[in-house]
């Protein structure tokens, strides 16, 4: 089975190929309702349409077009691609001219505009960016000419009190989606089950031919029994399956819920994406999404990716010459405010999203692999079926021609093969798992529902179940393992190390360092910074930007400095903002004294700035050359910062005469200011949680930017570097793949890394030591790696929106015991589909085995359509609520992640499934075919008596192994079920449900009432398998062939791997 399953049903979890995708597809068989069983399953041909689609609305007008873009990328002058890139916008822009007149507008809305003042409509402002044409723009007056037309301050931006009428008059941000689907629709697609129709139809026919074999009404209890038991199934299918279309319509609100930073009021805030109104000034940042069309009004380096848009990698510079900014790009480089012009979907991007239709997620490996199981059992049970029907069909025509009857037939012959036919397809219905493939999601609903609640965001489903399988996590330093609340602890200037309390304020440095230095200091704060100070609603100081821009601004603050006198004063001429290739900040300021003079500030990596020093100020205020001597000086402060956990930023500046503001920032020749040292605690819980990884067989491996020094303090402290290496970036990427194999294995730091290292590092792991990798990352450029992992994991606060868009799951508190729990969430969703397989299973062979010895022997089935139609409802539906929404418990943690060859269904499930099934098939059969004898049965009514309690008996057998299958290897398989509520729930839904068909619905179930003595004797006889499952477990079981043995970097041996251990 396991060769079959991995030859056919074996996909990736992350970006399957095509090929994997269509050969399981092609292997399945036995579906009785495709509808509802591939519901959760990628449409193929949808996603190849869509893909069309794409490529045709991405070059802006067919074939034409077609042409002009290969003459574009032909052409060498810049002017000329700008040409012939603006006549293919004022092309578009034609058409969508033509097609917006011939759908008339709305004239209430038209009045409505007027009456509030504003001078131009939506497809005016659509039209604006559409033709990308500067005369168009030109008309308007510019951005502040269209900013006056929409009625707001460049300065203030929106009022509050106008959002909703600009929503009335220029739309919500929202695109189309599609209905949701009612609760109807899917008592629709339960009811397309095949066999349930097929037993619907023998059902209608039984109650005709009893009503005319036994009169009105006792000939139709046993159709109209029937088909109260299949609605029933399909209403609490239905009722399942709505339930996980609602959690998952939840989830999928939360990933789109993207939170802007805008400027309201006259003051900067956050709002939702969906909130964005026309006028509104949104600030933007590299790895932003562009939440709407717009304007620029000011930006510094501006980089957008427009790939998603016209298909093209090729990055756009925008600035005030090109303004034009779409819905969807991303911020490659540099910061920008732009003015909102175009929202939803009069938006390019919601124009795009309008024409598609997306083929869903990929199935998740599990879903897969159940989807083989189910079709593997559904051929046998299918053959069962078949041969039953054919050995009772066969012992009636026998027992016709025995007594000379072959050819007299009477409508209770027809009832008797109607109902043969019926307990074939009944078996059908029992034996083909469709249950299977949507346990999984409706595990994963849950396990995504609970881990919302605990701050993580599963963007894609597999990632829950692969996070199961992590062998190791290459975790982020700040803001994962710190708290990403950072202070100055430590600065060093002029030659001493002062130590920063809050208590202090300016008087720490102001008697010590002249009046030009801290002045000069104050500066470098305020002006070369990614973030800003604003006013909060409660009128005091709010800082808005990264942590360690912020940490610098409140020390600003804090020795009595003001933002506002310093840029009032110099003129910011260039930015270059801070990104993780460069790890340093520039500015270019002007100085105000009539000449060109102009000023630079830098600050980042402490290594890296020192790199471009040649001088520093010295103990007197005095720039002095910065020598070999001086230089080793520095360093050993910078190291001594590090070595207490303090991250450590340089900062210096360089004056400069004669420049212009076209010239670039220097890259050398800096006066050295400042060695600052910036505090970031560890978080609480975070040693322990590396504990816990590594006592589950998890390697954690901290990859930073910061300095080795900090790097390795911070990762003693969580306990992750033990007795491996601590390496710098440089060292890594230059060292040959020969080395990288030997030496990767013993990495437990890396410092200073680019993510260009990260992705590298991943790589290797993956690929040549075959591990199950999960990657935390939160900048543009941690998008390679976050994508290359089997798991990838962005920072909710710190994270960019292209990090988030990369990411399986969200971290929204960026805290490394979330990501442990994730962990702990895809290890429980594995082992209880494991459980529910189990049960399944056991179920399956026992009801296969029953009713084919039983027709084999009696002539007869022991259970009736009713009654087998309950059962599949206690293990399918019902089944899967109990077993595959347990919650994790701690003992998750103390076993090796579940390798990736590891078999589904193991060993010792295949112990538990075979042992519990022969006491199962002995009970019962004994109990058909001498039970009379045992319990003393006589009388007219002991054979009905006799089939209600095999019934009633193989109702408890199951509800008591649902119970033994809670844990695969356990004895005690009671721990932890009271707090599991909705186990008890089922449990309890189960046994009273029983009860009403036993004592009062005998009439349709073929049931009568049992005396409390047969009741007991049923339990008992239930609660036997929980004896011989405590037997079972006592039976040892070989390791796998995938099973092997690993001592990790930490001391921990690790156990066998698979779910053996489960």
């Amino acid at each position: 089975m396991e060769k079959y399953l991995r030859e056919n049903f074996s996909v990736q979890p992350k970006n399957p190929s095509e090929a994997a995708l269509l050969r399981w597809r092609s292997a399945v068989s036995v579906v009785k309702n495709p509808r509802r069983r591939f519901r959760m399953v990628a449409n193929l041909a949808h996603r190849a349409d869509a893909e069309e689609k794409r490529r045709k609305l991405q070059s802006p007008i067919n074939l034409s077009s077609d042409l002009l873009l290969r003459m574009l990328y032909q052409l060498e002058s810049e002017y000329n691609k700008e040409k012939i890139r603006v006549a293919l916008y004022v092309q578009k822009a034609a058409l969508h001219f033509i097609t917006a007149g011939s759908q008339g507008g709305d004239d209430m809305l038209a009045k409505q505009r007027r009456e509030a003042g504003f001078k131009i409509d939506p497809e005016g402002l659509a039209n604006i960016i559409r033709s990308h044409d500067i005369d168009c723009l030109a008309h308007h007056e510019g951005v502040e000419g269209v900013a006056r037309d929409v009625l707001v301050s460049l300065e203030l931006g929106v009022s509050s009190l106008d959002v909703e009428l600009r929503q009335k008059i220029y739309g919500l941000n929202r695109h189309a989606e599609k209905t949701p689907r009612s609760f109807w629709m899917f008592v629709w697609d339960a009811m397309q089950d095949l066999t349930l129709i097929i037993l619907m139809v023998c059902a209608l026919v039984s109650v005709g031919v009893g009503i005319l074999t036994e009169g009105w009404p006792k000939g139709m209890y046993d159709g109209v029994g029937i088909i109260l038991c299949i609605m029933l199934v399909v209403f609490v299918t239905s009722i399942s399956d709505y339930k996980q279309s609602l959690q998952f319509k939840d989830l999928d609100k939360e990933k789109k819920n993207i939170s802007i930073q805008v400027t309201r009021d006259g003051r900067r805030q956050k709002v939702s994406i969906h909130d964005i109104v026309v006028g509104d000034i949104v600030h933007l940042s590299i790895g932003d999404i562009v939440p709407a069309d717009g304007l620029l009004i000011s930006g510094f380096g501006l980089l957008i990716d427009e790939s998603s848009l016209s298909g093209e990698s090729e990055p756009v510079n925008v600035d005030q010459k090109k303004p034009y900014l779409l819905s969807g790009t991303t911020v490659q480089d540099g910061s920008a405010k732009m003015l909102v012009i175009s929202v939803g979907m009069r938006t390019e991007w919601g124009r795009l999203m309008d024409t598609l239709s997306e083929g869903g997620d990929d199935e998740t490996p599990l879903q897969v692999k159940l989807n083989g199981v189910a079709t593997i059992i559904g051929k046998i049970g299918l053959g069962f079926a078949l041969l039953t029907f054919v050995v009772l069909t066969g012992r009636f025509l026998l027992g016709k021609i025995a007594h000379h009857q072959i050819t007299k037939w009477s409508l209770d012959d027809a009832s008797k093969l109607l109902n043969f036919f019926a307990t074939a397809v009944i078996i059908i219905v029992v034996a083909v798992p469709e249950g299977l493939p949507l346990a999984v999601t409706l595990s994963l609903a849950f396990a995504m529902k609970k881990l919302m609640k605990d701050k993580a965001l599963v963007r894609h489903l597999s990632a829950c179940e692969t996070m199961g399988s992590a062998g190791c996590i290459c975790t982020d330093k700040t803001g994962t393992l710190t708290t990403n609340h950072m202070v100055v602890d430590k600065i060093w200037i002029c030659g001493q190390t002062k130590a920063i309390k809050s208590g202090n304020k300016e008087n720490v440095l102001k008697p010590s360092i002249s009046e030009q230095i801290f002045d000069l200091l104050l500066q470098s704060i305020f002006q070369n910074t990614g973030s800003e100070i604003v006013k909060g609603q409660d009128g005091k100081n709010k800082i808005m930007g990264t942590p360690t821009e912020s940490a610098l601004l409140e020390f600003g603050l804090l020795l009595g400095g003001d933002s506002k006198l310093y840029n009032d004063k110099y003129k910011i001429v260039k930015v270059e903002p801070f990104n993780s290739v460069r790890k340093k900040m520039s500015v270019l300021v002007a100085i105000p004294d009539g000449t060109k003079k102009f000023r630079a500030f830098i600050k980042g990596a402490s290594e890296i700035v020192l790199k471009l020093c040649d001088e520093v100020v010295n103990e007197d205020g005095k720039v002095i050359h910065l020598n070999e001597q001086r230089r080793n000086s520095i360093t050993e402060v910078i190291n001594g910062f590090a070595s207490e956990a303090l991250r450590t930023l340089c900062i210096a500046f360089k004056d400069i005469e004669g420049s212009s503001e076209s010239d670039s920032i220097p890259e050398d020749k800096y006066t050295l200011i400042a060695i600052v040292g910036i505090k970031d605690p560890v978080r609480p819980g975070v040693k322990e949680a590396v504990k816990t990884c590594l006592e589950a067989g998890i390697t954690v491996r901290m990859v930073t930017g910061d300095n080795l020094n900090t790097a390795k303090a911070i990762a003693r402290e969580c306990g992750i570097l033990t007795d491996g290496i601590a390496i710098e970036g440089p060292d890594f990427r230059n060292k040959s793949p020969q080395e990288m194999e030997d030496i990767i294995p013993k990495i437990q730091v890396m410092a200073r890394s680019l993510p260009l290292d990260k992705h590298t590092l991943v790589t290797n792991l993956r690929n040549v030591f075959n591990e199950v990798v999960a990657v935390t990352g939160d900048g543009t450029n941690d998008a390679p790696a976050l994508h290359e992992a089997d798991i990838g994991l962005a920072m909710g606060i710190a994270g960019t929106e292209v990090a988030k868009e990369n990411a399986d799951v969200i971290v929204l508190d960026d805290n490394f015991t979330t990501i442990v729990n994730v962990t702990r969430w895809g290890r429980a969703v594995y082992i209880n589909i494991q459980k529910f397989v189990q049960f399944q299973l056991t179920v399956n062979v026992v009801a296969l085995m029953l009713n084919f010895v039983s027709a084999c022997v009696s002539g007869s089935a022991p259970l009736t359509a009713v009654q087998m139609l309950w059962v599949n409802m206690i293990m399918d539906t019902l089944g899967a609520l109990a077993l595959a929404t347990e919650p994790p418990h701690d003992g998750l943690m103390k076993r090796p992640p579940i390798g990736k060859n590891a078999k589904f269904i193991t060993r010792i499930m295949w112990r538990n499934i075979i042992g519990q099934s022969i006491y199962q098939i002995i009970v019962l059969l004994v109990l058909k075919f001498r039970g009379e004898q045992i319990l003393k049965l006589n009388g007219p009514d002991s054979t009905i008596v006799l089939n209600t309690v095999i019934f009633n008996t193989f109702v408890f057998c199951q509800v008591f192994n649902e119970i033994n299958s809670r844990d695969m290897e356990k004895i005690n398989v009671f721990q932890g079920m009271f707090s599991s509520w909705v186990f008890l729930m089922v449990m309890a839904v189960t046994i009273c449900f029983q009860a009403i068909i036993v004592e009062f619905l005998g009439t349709f179930a073929q049931t009568v009432p049992l005396s409390w003595k047969m009741w007991l004797v049923c339990v008992l006889i239930g609660a036997v398998s929980l004896v011989i499952a405590g037997v079972l477990k006592c039976i040892p079981v070989p390791t796998s062939n995938y099973d092997f043995v690993v001592t990790q970097h930490d001391g921990y041996e690790e156990l066998p791997s698979g779910p053996e251990q489960a």
